[in-house]
């Protein structure tokens, strides 16, 4: 995504599994290289994990 990813939009680079085609790609972007999962980020499911992150998307948004 040249100009990023909007918040709310799903990341094209996404798999059907939801696994990230550019990881360990030198164009990975540097907010994915920088994001490290935790316990607290990732819940104890995917609502969860979706949740955190949508939280973050509208913490962060400009």
């Amino acid at each position: 995504m040249p100009d990023g990813k909007p918040a709310g939009v799903r990341c094209v680079q996404l798999d059907g599994m939801n696994r990230c085609r550019l990881f360990g790609r030198p164009e990975r972007p540097a907010v994915c290289l920088g994001l490290r999962p935790t316990p607290a980020m990732c819940g104890a499911s995917r609502d969860q994990a979706l949740a955190y992150l949508t939280a973050l998307e509208i913490a962060t948004a400009p």
